[in-house]
């Protein structure tokens, strides 16, 4: 199984009652890249007073919830509702389930509990995968 599918598997269930699911995960993985990649997108929540959080994704042991506000503070409200609007889905929906997503996204795309030197291509990796899978 890959990332994707583990990530889509474990969160989407409970996100949009699934539906929306793949939007959802292109908008995780364009945050990612819009903040710098993994290394990038970390370094904002620790900024953002939410370092615990954002090191419990990337360790081994259990992820750390955030909710929609943390996500909002350590992103800001402009590039939530300019992702959200460019996948059709609604601001609300965009925070609650990037909220749930993307602590799952950093930490399948960190499995042996740090930012791997490769993980620019592994993002790339699950870009593609994403991309395939709507054709």
């Amino acid at each position: 199984m890959g990332i994707l599918d583990g990530l889509l598997s474990n969160v989407l269930g409970s996100v949009l009652g699934g539906g929306g699911g793949r939007s959802l995960a292109q908008a995780a993985l364009d945050l990612v890249q819009q903040h710098g990649g993994l290394p990038g997108i970390v370094d904002r929540f620790k900024a953002a007073g939410l370092g615990a959080q954002a090191d419990s994704w990337v360790g081994t042991g259990a992820n750390q919830p955030i909710s929609a506000a943390d996500l909002q503070r350590a992103l800001g409200s402009g590039d939530l509702t300019g992702v959200a609007s460019r996948f059709g889905l609604s601001s609300g929906d965009m925070g609650s389930g990037l909220a749930q997503m993307l602590p799952e996204l950093i930490n399948q795309l960190t499995p042996q509990g740090q930012i791997p030197e490769n993980h620019a291509d592994k993002l790339r990796e699950v870009m593609e995968q994403l991309g395939n899978s709507q054709r």
